[in-house]
């Protein structure tokens, strides 16, 4: 893990008995599975049938499957979720599940590339009976409009996409273990809250891009993240992360790989988030937009209240994962706010 600065260690310490009062402020018990093995697409089905009965409840009761994954960036690779993630989705889905299945996402550039170059299209064929649909959520004709803070702390607006607002559907998020510039770690919560702002898509004639108003400071990003979760909140089923092959470093683009070789899934993203910054060995405290989202009620991120089930030890797939250069200035957020 990198160095931080003296500043930031104090930072730290000065709100450490704020952190552990808040830690618990979530009662309920989580549950969350940890497998580990060399095949990326099992880890994921596996990871999936270890909380089935946690799944199928709500699955049966919804119209469609949403699958999101993260495209962020059409070539790569790396940051990207690998098509045999998503097979593993399906693998879970096509033995209890009859579609219509949709793959949705919103690429900071054309989703539509991402598709083709991860080989999506793939999977059309290979899972006829989930009536398989691909969908650029940027293409989106009636997007909601939600409010967050921008660099000075006032309010702005932005567009999110409404499918995943769709109480008709079960969203289900592929997300993967990474160091992040802004965040320290970005994982599932992250990976759901930032599908939602839009672009422009490709055919418009006027180029805006909502996802930019989001990255206004590392201070602001966190409250930004935490509010757009809690209004998204009660649409998400489940969330798998793929850690076959993590990025460490500079993440969430420029990063290097690391072989973790293990999937998490839960129905509550905070405590697969929570099991996941345990399996990279960062600080849970570091990640703000995580703690404000258990202080919300969002999920459980206390590692006491959350039950771990699967083939994995957390305590046998723990890494440490190296963070991004500027990790002193993104935890700055833990201290009082000096300048405005």
């Amino acid at each position: 893990m990198v160095a931080v600065t003296r500043r930031a260690v104090l930072s730290l310490a000065a709100v450490a008995p704020r952190l552990r009062a808040q830690v618990s402020t979530f009662q309920s018990r989580a549950t969350v599975s940890l497998v580990q093995g060399e095949d990326r697409r099992q880890n994921v089905c596996n990871a999936l049938l270890a909380i089935d009965d946690l799944i199928r409840p709500t699955l049966k009761r919804k119209k469609y499957v949403l699958i999101k994954p993260n495209t962020v960036a059409v070539n790569n690779q790396l940051g990207s979720t690998h098509v045999d993630a998503v097979r593993g989705i399906l693998d879970y889905l096509s033995e209890r599940y009859r579609g219509p299945v949709v793959i949705a996402d919103s690429s900071k550039d054309c989703t539509w590339d991402a598709y083709e170059n991860f080989l999506y299209n793939r999977v059309l064929a290979e899972y006829r009976p989930l009536k398989i649909s691909f969908v650029d959520f940027n293409e989106d004709p009636s997007p909601l409009v939600h409010e967050i803070v921008d660099r000075d702390l006032h309010l702005t607006q932005v567009r999110l996409a409404s499918r995943l607002f769709d109480p008709e559907a079960y969203i289900l998020g592929c997300a993967i273990l990474k160091a992040h510039d802004n965040v320290v770690a970005t994982l599932s919560v992250k990976n759901l809250v930032m599908a939602a702002p839009l672009h422009n898509a490709r055919s418009a004639t006027s180029k805006w891009h909502d996802k930019a108003r989001y990255h206004q400071g590392y201070r602001q990003i966190q409250m930004n993240i935490a509010l757009t979760a809690k209004r998204m909140r009660p649409f998400w089923g489940a969330t798998v992360i793929d850690g076959f092959e993590g990025m460490e470093g500079e993440g969430p683009l420029r990063g290097t790989p690391v072989p973790s070789r293990l999937a998490i899934a839960s129905t509550d993203f905070v405590a697969a988030d929570r099991i996941g910054v345990e399996t990279m060995g960062v600080n849970p405290a570091w990640p703000g937009y995580l703690q404000y989202c258990c202080d919300a009620g969002l999920g459980q991120y206390d590692l006491a209240k959350i039950d771990v089930r699967g083939s994995a030890a957390l305590s046998d797939v723990r890494r440490t994962y190296k963070l991004h250069p500027r990790v002193d200035k993104q935890i700055e957020w833990l201290g009082p706010l000096s300048k405005v």
